[in-house]
């Protein structure tokens, strides 16, 4: 069965930065998307689309391909008191903010007395990444999958 819309698919994948380091990678479970739903970014399922399980291949995907190129806009300084539900802290740290558009993950860059300087890019936004790809399993998504846009993971509904 080949890998198109309406197909959820399930694969290993190992991420490698421009220098050659691991990123990440999948450990026990495979990582499951819904095929054409936009849940992947576009790089990637555009090099899953017409493959088949048990295929093996690598991708180097530019920013644009991947989490887009950094934009020094999306930096910002921001009242401290709009983070304190984080807790302490520290430059390096992931905490979510809430925006007009909803909830948003940003990067603390560097922690004032009153204010903290934050990143709103996707930490990879600006890499060059290389993708090896393991496609475990391609089967058509059920009803309730393609109306809700995403796949569900094992034993039934699962969200992220």
């Amino acid at each position: 069965m080949q890998i198109e819309n309406g197909k959820v698919v399930s694969f290993h994948y190992q991420l490698f930065g421009e220098d050659g380091s691991l990123i990440e990678k999948t450990e026990d479970q495979p990582t499951l998307y819904l095929h054409g739903a936009s849940n992947m970014i576009s790089g990637v399922e555009q090099a899953l689309a017409g493959r088949a399980a048990g295929e093996h291949f690598e991708i180097t995907l530019s920013p644009e391909q991947a989490y887009g190129e950094r934009k020094e806009e999306m930096t910002q300084r921001v009242s401290a008191k709009y983070l304190r539900h984080a807790g302490k802290l520290r430059p390096g740290m992931q905490v979510p903010v809430q925006t007009d558009e909803g909830q948003r993950w940003v990067t603390v860059l560097k922690v004032g007395l009153k204010t903290v300087d934050v990143d709103a890019n996707h930490p990879l936004a600006g890499r060059t990444l290389r993708f090896v790809i393991d496609v475990v399993d391609v089967r058509d998504a059920t009803q309730e999958e393609i109306s809700h846009g995403h796949a569900h993971g094992p034993g039934g509904h699962h969200h992220h």
